[in-house]
């Protein structure tokens, strides 16, 4: 396993921006899928995006496509995700998440993911 840690949530108006950040804190990644999943009060676990740690492969969640941008910086061991015209439902607290599988592979699925952050909150405001 590996440890997370993310930062870069607060509170933004609709149609704002957030980029959240990950540092990504193991050794030999190149197996890992990375993810950023979501969670409202009283809503279970959502899948956002995934991102492949070797390859850079990438796979959003409709509801984010075209708004969000996921990305990695290896060198830094760092995960990001760039959240663009942001809406009231996005709302929510942001996780990043880890697991691993093949590498170049990604998932939705959330029971993959078998590392976790502590989370951090984005609010929108309307």
């Amino acid at each position: 396993q590996v440890q997370l840690a993310e930062s870069g949530g607060g509170l933004v108006q609709t149609g704002g921006s957030l980029r959240l950040s990950c540092q990504v804190s193991g050794r030999d990644l190149s197996m890992y899928v990375m993810a950023w999943v979501r969670q409202a009060p009283g809503k279970e676990r959502e899948f956002v995006a995934s991102i492949a740690w070797s390859g850079g492969l990438t796979y959003y969640a409709r509801s984010v496509e075209g708004r969000f941008g996921i990305s990695s910086d290896n060198a830094k061991n760092t995960v990001h995700l760039q959240m663009n015209s942001l809406r009231p439902e996005d709302a929510a607290l942001y996780y990043c998440a880890a697991g691993q599988l093949r590498a170049g592979a990604v998932t939705s699925r959330v029971s993959f993911y078998d590392s976790w952050g502590q989370g951090t909150q984005v609010t929108v405001s309307s």
